[in-house]
C-alpha cells in the first residue's frame, strides 16, 4: 500500500513538472499543459481514494503528532 502512495507521488510530481515544461517553452502549447493539469489531477483524486481505502481496510493508521 506504502508503494503505491509513493508512485502515486512521484507521477503527481512528474505531472506538475510536465505542466511547468510545457508552460515555459517558448511555443506554448496549451493543450499540454492542460493534459498533464488534467492528469495531476486525476492522479491526486485518486491518491484521496487510495488513502480512504487503506485507513477503511486497516491498512493505514493515523497517528498524532506527539
Amino acid at each position: 500500500m506504502e508503494i503505491l502512495i509513493v508512485i502515486t507521488l512521484v507521477a503527481i510530481i512528474a505531472s506538475l513538472g510536465h505542466a511547468l515544461f510545457s508552460m515555459s517553452s517558448g511555443k506554448g502549447d496549451s493543450r499540454a499543459m492542460v493534459r498533464a493539469l488534467t492528469i495531476r489531477i486525476t492522479l491526486s483524486v485518486a491518491l484521496f481514494a487510495i488513502l480512504m481505502i487503506g485507513w477503511y481496510t486497516g491498512h493505514l493508521q493515523p497517528h498524532g503528532i506527539r
